[in-house]
């Protein structure tokens, strides 16, 4: 199968690619700029094409789709995060909302009719429930889940009108190596390994469904290779929401002495913006449709994360 994945250089696109060419698929990786790994990668490995380009630019998508000619799409491409909605809102949906457009026009014209559209959380803004399911009210707050929540309803409209099958796969805060931000667990792991300090001022009563690297790429695959859903959208997390003073806990049990903590309070992006009420989500619909079943819990995902770091570092030195 010639899988298209756009920001195929990303977090999320890079480890898809990665999966998709271990298992014997042509991973297509589309995106702007790739991580030099990824180009090695490419360079040894024929399953893997690595192909620039911008997803606003309908040229650009179309060229991928003539040269390529995928068979199917897995569609991460997005600037992702609160603080983008805060700061560049137009360029978030400019990228997500347009680039969407363009993607679903280039499928319509050269006959692609499914689409795994990578979606997110902040779909629903404040959780009302601990426990949240597909249904849950849709309430984003910032531009990003706005866009994400836009792009879902345009899938249903291509739908509609032209038969093209967008699967929605709503996830939640995914970490692991090579996460590029530094944000929580990264941030506390990374400093427990290196025995540095660090002491987050708030954001430990804030309950998260974080997900495990590994378990969003086989939840993906499982739901790209299924080959009839009888919905248009699934979790794919890990189905429980400690919170970030369990997190810090866990770390600090994972790597004895280590010097972090955090304090009371909700968590803040970047330190500055809380986040909204968030909660786990149930994972029940994609367990029974296509038998998704998360086997990174918090303690198991931070203890894979923290090994391919220590792994990662002594490579570094050597």
């Amino acid at each position: 199968m010639r899988v298209l994945v756009t920001g195929g250089g990303g977090f999320l696109g890079a480890a898809l690619c990665r999966s998709l060419a271990a298992r014997g698929d042509i991973a297509i990786a589309f995106d702007m700029a790739f991580p030099d790994s990824l180009v090695r990668e490419a360079e040894d490995n024929t399953n893997i094409l690595i192909c620039q380009g911008d997803i606003s630019d309908m040229a650009n998508v179309c060229q991928v789709f003539q040269t390529e000619k995928p068979d199917t799409v897995i569609h991460c491409a997005a600037v992702v995060g609160v603080i983008a909605s805060l700061g560049s809102p137009s360029s978030v949906f400019r990228i997500n909302v347009g680039g969407a457009i363009n993607l679903f026009e280039a499928m319509r014209l050269y006959g692609i009719t499914r689409v795994i559209h990578i979606s997110s959380e902040e779909t629903y803004g404040e959780f009302e429930t601990d426990v949240a399911t597909e249904d849950h009210p849709m309430n984003p707050l910032y531009a990003y889940g706005i866009t994400k929540v836009t792009v879902e309803h345009l899938g249903r409209t291509y739908h509609l009108v032209n038969g093209l099958e967008c699967i929605n796969l709503r996830t939640s805060w995914v970490y692991g190596p090579d996460f590029p931000r530094m944000r929580v667990p990264r941030d506390l792991l990374e400093a427990a390994v290196d025995g540095r300090s660090l002491h987050l001022p708030t954001g430990g009563d804030s309950a998260i469904d974080h997900t495990y690297i590994d378990d969003f790429v086989t939840g993906t695959l499982l739901a790209l290779d299924h080959p009839r859903h009888q919905y248009d959208a699934y979790h794919i997390a890990s189905g429980t929401s400690p919170t970030l003073f369990n997190m810090v806990d866990i770390i600090r049990e994972l790597v004895p002495g280590a010097d972090i903590s955090i304090g009371p309070g909700v968590y803040k992006h970047a330190g500055t913006v809380d986040i909204p009420r968030k909660g786990a989500l149930d994972c029940s619909r994609a367990r029974e449709v296509f038998g998704y079943v998360p086997q990174f819990d918090l303690r198991a995902g931070l203890s894979a994360n923290i090994e391919a770091y220590r792994k990662h570092a002594i490579t570094k030195n050597f």
